[in-house]
C-alpha cells in the first residue's frame, strides 16, 4: 500500500500539542528566512568592498608616511577613487555571476583561480579607462602598483573569513538551510540517503514522496492511474511543506515516468531537479551547453582554451629559446664528459606520446651505456647500465636539459605530465582508469607529479596512480602561476630531486 512518508522528525515525536507546534516549525519554512539568506549573501559583498577600500587606503596612507613623512589628509583621497573603480567592478560582476549566493559558497567556496582572473580584468578595465579620460596621472604609481599586489591577497583573506561563518552557522537547524523534498521511487530514495549524508550536504530533507512500482504486466491505463493518483498526493505535501527545492529521483531510463513527474511538479513554486545517478557526482562543475542548436550537460571542457593554450606556449617559447642560451656551456660540456665517460652518442632519443598520443622522439642526455638490440627496462635504483657521469646527471635532472629542444619544436611543454615510453603508456592505460586523459596537454619536462617526489620507478600500479592522480590534478587547475611555481619548486625543492636515479 503507498505510504506518503513525513519527516522522521515528526514520526518520532509523542502526541504532546507543543511537541507537534515544534516539529511543524521545523519543517515549514521560517518567516525570516529570506532575509536571513539575503543578509548573509550582503554580508560576502560588503566583506569584499571593505577590502578593497581599507586595503587601498593603507597603501596609500603607507606610502605617505615613508615617501612624504606625513599623514593622507582625510576625505575622498586619490586611493578611494581608484579602490570604488576597481570594487565597482568586482561586486557587479560577482552579483551577475551569482558568486555570493549560499549554494556557490558552500559548494564551490573560495576559488583563487576565479577570484585572480576578475582582479586581472578589474585593472584592465581600470587602466582603459583611466586612458579614455586621461586621468591615469591623477593617481600616484607606486601607490597603484602597491594596490594591486596587495589587494588580491586582502580580498582572498577576507573571504577567506566570510566564508569560514558562513560554514559555521549553516548547521542542518538553521534557518537559512536549503530545504529539499525527495521524489521517486523506493529503492532509488533509499539509494539516495545511502550515498548522501544531507547535513554533510548542507540540506534538509523535510519531505519524501514515494512512487508505487506497477507490475509491468497490468494494463498501461492502469499504470496511469496510479501514477497520477501518486503525484497529485506528492504534489499537495510539497505545497504544503514549500520546499526550495524538489528533487525527482527516478532513473533516466524511465523516461516516461519523468515527464509526468516533470509536468506534474511544475506547477509548484520550487526549483526543480532532475537527478540522474550517481555518475554525475564526478563532475562538480555541471551545466547545460549548447553546441549550435543542440543542447547537452557539459560534464567537462577541453583542459586548455586557445588563449590559454598561446598564454602557455608563449611562455615555453620564450623560457627555452633563454634557457638554451644561457646554458650552451653547461650543454656543451655535459655532451663533452658523456663522451669521454662512455662509448655512444651524446642523446638519447626514444618515442614517446605527446599530445592527443601523437609519437615523437624525446630528447635525453644519455645516462646509461650503449647496449646492441637492447629491450627495454626501466631504469631501477643501482642499476648497473648508468654510467658515472649519468648517475649525477640522473640525480640532478640534468639529463632533461636537451628537451628544451622539444619546447622549441612544439612537441612538449616546460611544465605537463611527464611523457612515459611507449610499452609503459600502453600497459598503465589498460590498467588504471583515465591514465590517458594525461595525454589531453602537452606533455612536460617537469610536472606536478615530479616536484612532489614522484617519480622514478614504479613498482605497483598504487605508484602510477599517484603520479596520474597528480597529473591529472595540474590539467584541471593549469594557471600560469601554477607553471612558475613548479618551475621554481623543479629547481629549489628537494622533493622535485626525490627517487631520482
Amino acid at each position: 500500500m503507498f505510504q506518503q512518508r513525513l519527516p522522521e522528525i515528526y514520526q518520532t515525536l509523542p502526541a504532546a500539542r507543543d511537541t507537534r507546534r515544534d516539529a511543524w516549525a521545523a519543517v515549514l519554512p521560517r518567516r525570516w528566512r529570506g532575509a536571513i539568506r539575503f543578509g548573509l549573501s550582503t554580508a560576502l559583498a560588503v566583506s569584499d568592498l571593505v577590502a578593497i577600500l581599507v586595503t587601498a587606503y593603507f597603501v596609500e596612507a603607507i606610502y605617505y608616511e615613508f615617501a612624504f613623512d606625513q599623514q593622507i589628509a582625510t576625505g575622498m583621497t586619490g586611493s578611494f577613487q581608484l579602490a570604488g573603480l576597481v570594487a565597482v567592478f568586482v561586486l557587479l560582476t560577482n552579483v551577475v555571476r551569482d558568486e555570493y549566493s549560499i549554494e556557490t559558497q558552500l559548494t564551490r567556496g573560495l576559488h583563487r583561480r576565479r577570484m585572480a582572473s576578475l582582479w586581472l580584468a578589474a585593472w584592465g578595465i581600470v587602466l582603459v579607462v583611466g586612458f579614455a579620460t586621461k586621468t591615469t596621472t591623477d593617481f600616484s604609481r607606486a601607490v597603484a602598483i602597491g594596490f594591486f599586489l596587495t589587494g588580491l591577497p586582502a580580498l582572498y583573506l577576507s573571504r577567506l573569513v566570510i566564508v569560514g561563518l558562513v560554514r559555521r552557522t549553516m548547521t542542518s537547524g538553521s534557518p537559512s538551510i536549503s530545504r529539499i523534498h525527495l521524489v521517486g521511487f523506493e529503492e532509488d530514495i533509499a539509494s539516495f540517503h545511502a550515498n548522501n549524508d544531507a547535513q554533510a550536504l548542507n540540506l534538509r530533507v523535510i519531505g519524501t514522496s514515494y512512487l508505487r512500482r506497477v507490475d509491468p504486466r497490468e494494463d498501461a491505463s492502469v499504470r496511469q492511474v496510479q501514477m497520477s493518483e501518486d503525484l497529485d498526493l506528492a504534489v499537495s505535501v510539497v505545497r504544503f511543506l514549500r520546499p526550495d527545492d524538489v528533487f525527482i529521483l527516478v532513473p533516466w531510463t524511465d523516461a516516461a515516468d519523468i515527464e509526468r513527474c516533470v509536468d506534474a511538479f511544475l506547477r509548484v513554486p520550487a526549483a526543480l531537479h532532475l537527478r540522474p545517478g550517481s555518475v554525475m557526482d564526478r563532475f562538480p562543475d555541471l551545466k547545460l551547453a549548447r553546441v549550435g542548436r543542440l543542447s547537452g550537460i557539459n560534464i567537462g571542457r577541453r583542459p586548455l582554451t586557445f588563449s590559454e593554450i598561446a598564454l602557455k606556449r608563449g611562455l615555453d617559447v620564450v623560457l627555452s629559446a633563454i634557457a638554451l642560451v644561457l646554458l650552451a656551456p653547461l650543454l656543451a660540456s655535459i655532451a663533452l664528459l658523456i663522451k669521454l665517460d662512455s662509448p655512444g652518442p651524446v642523446f638519447f632519443r626514444q618515442r614517446r606520446y605527446g599530445f592527443n598520443q601523437q609519437a615523437f622522439g624525446v630528447f635525453k642526455f644519455r645516462s646509461m651505456k650503449t647496449e646492441q638490440n637492447a629491450v627495454f627496462r626501466q631504469a631501477t635504483r643501482n642499476d648497473s647500465r648508468i654510467t658515472r657521469i649519468g648517475a649525477i646527471l640522473r640525480r640532478t635532472n640534468l639529463d632533461e636539459l636537451p628537451q628544451l629542444i622539444n619546447v622549441l619544436m612544439g612537441e612538449m611543454s616546460l611544465v605537463g605530465p611527464r611523457p612515459h615510453a611507449l610499452a609503459h603508456d600502453r600497459s598503465f592505460e589498460r590498467r588504471i582508469a583515465l591514465y590517458a586523459r594525461r595525454h589531453n596537454v602537452m606533455p612536460g619536462i617537469t610536472g606536478w607529479a615530479q616536484v612532489n617526489g614522484l617519480r622514478g620507478e614504479t613498482l605497483t600500479d598504487l605508484d602510477m596512480e599517484r603520479r596520474v592522480n597528480h597529473d591529472l590534478h595540474y590539467i584541471d587547475n593549469w594557471s600560469v602561476w601554477l607553471d612558475i611555481q613548479i618551475m621554481i619548486q623543479t629547481i629549489a625543492s628537494r622533493r622535485a630531486y626525490r627517487n631520482a636515479r
